[in-house]
């Protein structure tokens, strides 16, 4: 069994990184989907594309997939710096705004 062990991105609807802090051990597909011929529905039959085991450490993730023989590879995510504006939010809507009005 092969699988990846991976700290998941922000969404793209979000700025947020709520949910981004734990890693996941999730299995690679064993065999490739095919399209139902009457419905047109996805689908495998392959079980273990479907789970995704959630870790509060990458530590964790790993131990675990040692102890269970399941060789696993470590992508590290990529972080971004944060963009704290100075002025925050608020600045949108301040009185004594010196620049132009741009919207």
């Amino acid at each position: 069994m092969r699988a990846r062990i991976f700290q998941p991105a922000r969404t793209a609807m979000s700025s947020g990184t709520a949910k981004t802090h734990h890693w996941v051990l999730e299995f690679a597909p064993a065999e490739a989907r095919e399209v139902d011929p009457l419905m047109g529905w996805t689908s495998s039959s392959d079980m273990q594309s479907q789970v995704r085991l959630n870790f509060d450490t990458k530590e964790e993730a790993v131990e675990y997939a040692r102890a269970h023989g399941i060789d696993a590879q470590v992508q590290e995510p990529q972080k971004r710096k944060p963009n704290i504006r100075p002025g925050g939010y608020g600045e949108n809507f301040a009185t004594g705004r010196r620049g132009a009005w741009t919207h």
